[in-house]
């Protein structure tokens, strides 16, 4: 732990000419933003392939990243695609606007740049790209193989969830699938190079970030997507019916966020299953995390002590039972494997939000691991309001957050509080309620904890429609962009000026 502070941004939301935020330009711009305003971390969402109403806590892989990121200048600079492929796009009828990513537009031209690409490599490469390329599939063949056959299928079948596959496909008849892949090697190998270049390109960014003090906080969500290659290749690991159907699902009892609760529909592990093979998943699942980001925060800490079962045909998740989770047995695990990453430890951050039970506390402080603390709902007058959230009542080891990517903007919450509520707050904070999202900030920045982290939108004062996700809505999530231009000098003076007041200072630089 290092006492820093740093902003939350997933990289779909960076500027850029081509409709969606990636890892070029755009991104060592916001790595050097980070540096200017003194920040040592920059916190993003899972980056994996998205599939459900495009959220990143579904992703289509617990492994794969997401071909979206891939920026089409880097490509261009290693010339694997020509100036004119390079070009920004013209979405015609379906514009990307500068403020929203239009997924299905940006999808359909990224895949014929990538698949451009993907033949200009295979046919031009020289020996050490060809080097490097063969390298990688080595050695990630333990889940890319998989992936990259499941993803070539899904595209043939009008991305359709797997369980809507022939049935031969759906349920992986050894037959069905060899004769599928001998007839579409090429769009096997187009998913294999995708996930070569992201990482190629990832690698790139990261150790940049980590050469200016900046290290990368990822998020891990426990649970895995139904529509998924891990589901789909690994059906034994999961409650499952016959035909691959959940039996129970996941969600969280009433919360904050829904008087019904949260009816994820993530199909359960079958731990007993998953701890006979040595949690070899986990231990994977979190290897590959660590490739790509320094700190790692794992989603729904809580399901790990005890998680909340659904029966699949509940439309909400109130008749669920909480049944307890792998507990310590997993973590034990882990810390054996890969634990000598970080002098017996391991880099996570706790997300230990919603329905807390002192089993919850209890695994959490055993591992030595930071939670978080989040201050709008510190505020609030709801059951989920937390005292514990006000910044007298930190820690050292936590992650002080003044919202996350589920929580309306500073600015667009404030403007709903009830206003006895915001008497409450504006005394607490000493503050004339002006410039409330600076008051916010400024109260993390001083917190003991040793991690502060605020979304974007806040640094920028930006209201409810720059709001990245409303839970239990299905469409119009995920989409919020940054336009170029608004990360000024000026906003990071401020910031650094405040980071440096509260003695919080980037990572030594790699």
């Amino acid at each position: 732990m290092h006492r820093t502070s740093g902003i939350l941004l997933h990289p779909t939301s960076l500027p850029g000419p081509y409709g969606i935020g990636d890892l070029g330009p755009g991104a060592y711009a916001f790595v050097d933003f980070l540096a200017e305003a003194g920040q040592g971390l920059w916190q993003m969402l899972p980056l994996g392939p998205t599939g459900y109403h495009d959220s990143p806590y579904q992703c289509t892989s617990a492994f794969a990243g997401n071909p979206l990121l891939i920026s089409p200048e880097l490509l261009r600079d290693a010339a694997w695609i020509d100036a004119d492929d390079a070009a920004p796009p013209d979405f015609g009828a379906a514009p990307a606007a500068a403020d929203r990513v239009d997924f299905g537009a940006v999808h359909r031209h990224k895949r014929a740049l990538l698949k451009r690409a993907s033949a200009t490599f295979h046919a031009n490469a020289d020996a050490v790209a060809r080097a490097e390329y063969a390298e990688f599939c080595d050695a990630h063949a333990g889940w890319l193989e998989d992936f990259a056959l499941y993803a070539a299928i899904k595209e043939t079948q009008a991305f359709r969830p797997w369980t809507e596959w022939p049935e031969p496909l759906a349920l992986r008849d050894p037959a069905a699938l060899a004769r599928w892949a001998d007839d579409h090697a090429p769009d096997i190998e187009l998913q294999r190079f995708c996930q070569f270049a992201f990482l190629r390109q990832w690698r790139a960014l990261r150790a940049y970030a980590n050469a200016r003090g900046v290290w990368l906080i990822g998020d891990i969500p426990i649970f895995v997507a139904h529509d998924s290659a891990e589901v789909w290749t690994h059906r034994d690991w999961f409650n499952l019916d016959a035909s691959g159907q959940p039996t129970v699902v996941a969600g969280v009892p009433p919360d904050y966020f829904s008087a019904t609760g949260q009816r994820w529909g993530n199909p359960l592990y079958r731990w007993d299953v998953l701890a006979a093979d040595g949690y070899r998943f986990w231990v994977e699942r979190l290897r590959q995390a660590l490739e790509l980001v320094d700190l790692v925060r794992i989603d729904h800490f809580r399901g790990f002590a005890g998680y909340w079962e659904v029966p699949a045909g509940e439309q909400t998740a109130l008749d669920g039972r909480w049944v307890p989770g792998p507990g310590m047995d997993l973590f034990d695990v882990l810390f054996a494997a890969l634990g000598e990453r970080v002098d017996g430890g391991l880099p996570l951050i706790a997300e230990d939000l919603g329905v807390i039970t002192e089993d919850v506390i209890a695994l959490r402080d055993a591992l030595g691991l930071p939670g978080m603390a989040i201050l709008q709902m510190a505020f609030e007058d709801t059951a989920f309001g937390e005292p514990r959230f006000l910044p007298h009542n930190h820690r050292g080891r936590m992650a002080v957050y003044t919202g996350t990517h589920d929580n309306d903007t500073l600015v667009g919450w404030w403007a709903k509080l009830k206003p006895e509520l915001r008497d409450r707050a504006l005394a607490y904070l000493r503050s004339d309620g002006r410039e409330i999202q600076w008051d916010f900030i400024a109260a993390a920045l001083a917190s003991v904890a040793d991690l502060a982290v605020f979304p974007i939108q806040d640094a920028l004062g930006l209201g409810s429609e720059a709001r990245m996700n409303r839970p239990g809505s299905a469409g119009g999530n995920w989409r919020w962009r940054l336009a170029a231009g608004q990360l000024t000098p000026e906003i990071a003076g401020r910031l650094g000026d405040l980071s440096g007041l509260y003695e919080r200072t980037p990572h030594p630089s790699a």
